[in-house]
């Protein structure tokens, strides 16, 4: 299974709420030292929230420096582990188009637009026997696209608002599923029409995954990303 995550999430988000709390209790000791007068004992215990912070900091490398970039192929799915890995990610259709719109409202791209149709499934072999059928919702969600100079582009909102008007973008990231339910996304991004190995990168939006350890967001962690178009050693082969 390819994940967001290469620690169980369920211990990286423990450790984050446990170094937290410890943080915390360690502020509250220094005030009251601090209010008795007790300096070096608030000092000593400063020092050592400092260490927890910095031993935190290396896990959190360590794992970062451990990961490998991926990129998936049309079809294959990455799972959000954002403590249980039920939300899985793949692409089902990439067509490329001048233009989006009715004629009396065409836009033209600048490049290409590329509409890129992702399939968000909740993965019922994920769940506990005694979860039940509860609705999940998911959490907010970043889009970009990078080419082979790492070169990010947003989705075009041009685009998107011409696809709305006539086709419709289908369901937001964000609406709730039960176990077993999928629906579709349309996005839309105006890219040069030279790029080169275009890839999708769907990750969190929440500013807190930047500081789990083992989570694609924290610092220097390679991410899973989706393959848009075929490598170049396969489009030659479709040629021949």
């Amino acid at each position: 299974m390819d994940t967001n995550v290469n620690l169980a999430a369920p211990v990286g988000v423990l450790g984050l709420l446990g170094t937290g709390l410890l943080l915390l209790g360690a502020a509250l000791v220094i005030l009251f030292l601090l209010l008795r007068g007790r300096r070096a004992a608030a000092g000593n215990i400063f020092v050592g929230a400092v260490g927890l912070i910095v031993a935190y900091l290396f896990v959190l490398l360590i794992f970062s420096l451990a990961s490998a970039e991926k990129v998936l192929a049309r079809g294959a799915e990455k799972h959000f582990c954002e403590v249980d890995c039920h939300l899985a990610y793949s692409i089902s259709d990439v067509r490329q188009t001048k233009t989006l719109g009715s004629p009396a409202h065409e836009v033209a791209a600048q490049g290409m637009f590329y509409v890129i149709t992702v399939k968000t499934r909740f993965d019922e072999q994920t769940i506990a026997p005694w979860r039940g059928n509860g609705p999940l919702t998911p959490n907010s969600r970043v889009v970009r696209v990078y080419d082979a100079q790492g070169r990010a582009y947003d989705p075009s909102t041009a685009g998107t608002r011409a696809l709305e008007l006539t086709e419709g973008t289908g369901m937001p990231f964000t609406t709730p599923l039960r176990p077993g339910e999928s629906y579709t996304t349309e996005l839309v991004f105006d890219l040069p029409t030279d790029i080169r190995e275009p890839r999708l990168l769907i990750h969190e939006g929440d500013p807190v995954t930047h500081l789990i350890i083992g989570h694609e967001n924290s610092l220097l962690h390679k991410r899973t990303s989706f393959q848009l178009t075929a490598p170049a050693s396969e489009a030659a082969r479709a040629n021949d």
